[in-house]
């Protein structure tokens, strides 16, 4: 009966990484720039020592995360920017870059544009700072603009290949070079937000939450019946 233990233990794993996943996403419906996770499963066959037939196991091998376009916000406010396409802002952060698609730009007390409180770069990759006492505004194409002076260009960059979360709305690509400047455009007085809808995360919510359910339920049985076993190889 082990067996049957370790396969309902391995259901019940894959199903509580699913049960974190959707949480997050639940949680983060309305965080401008979250990109949601998606669990993914694998199911292997495994030969126990003196069985006829291999079990069937299910795990979760990995976390992706989903890039598609989160819902949009239309604020109307001139600083909020929405990359067109799969384009990115990026922030720098003391071990490098950071990119997201999170759009509510903030002018801080110094002139420094920031988003959710991490310096915005340019095209080169270099912290972008007003003259004090300016008005700044952003242009459709990136351009910023401080009392109608040129100050710099708004870094959009695109990312290819695996990404890593670095914080709920910051992602880093795995190879530093799977990162290229982009060519879009910003839409002004929008932002996205998280692109998992509540529907969809409560549905995900529901279905792995009676699959955790039943493997436990398995799990349980499996274990009354090695007891019984147990027992009666003990009156024999």
């Amino acid at each position: 009966m082990s067996d049957g233990i370790y396969v309902s233990m391995n259901g019940a794993a894959a199903r509580m990484a699913q049960l974190e996943s959707v949480s997050d996403n639940l949680a983060n419906i309305n965080t401008p720039g979250f990109k949601a996770e998606r669990p993914a499963f694998e199911a292997f066959l495994a030969r126990a020592a003196g069985a006829d037939s291999p079990q069937v196991y299910t795990s979760a091998v990995q976390t992706n995360l989903d890039l598609s376009t989160g819902a949009v916000v239309h604020s109307g406010d001139p600083m909020d920017v929405l990359p067109s396409g799969k384009a990115f802002l990026a922030v720098k952060l003391g071990d490098g870059l950071a990119f997201t698609r999170n759009g509510r730009v903030q002018l801080d007390a110094s002139g420094a544009l920031k988003v959710n409180g991490q310096p915005v770069v340019d095209v080169d990759g270099q912290p972008i700072i007003a003259p004090p006492q300016t008005a700044v505004r952003v242009e459709p194409n990136g351009t910023v603009y401080a009392n109608n002076n040129r100050i710099a260009q708004l870094g959009l960059f695109e990312l290819h290949g695996n990404v890593d979360r670095v914080s709920p709305t910051l992602l880093r690509p795995q190879s530093p070079e799977a990162v290229t400047t982009s060519s879009e455009t910003l839409k002004l007085g929008q932002f996205e937000i998280g692109n998992s809808s509540a529907l969809e995360a409560a549905v995900q919510m529901v279905s792995a939450q009676r699959s955790f359910d039943t493997s436990m339920q398995a799990l349980q049985t499996y274990r009354r019946l090695d007891e019984k076993a147990v027992e009666l190889g003990r009156i024999r």
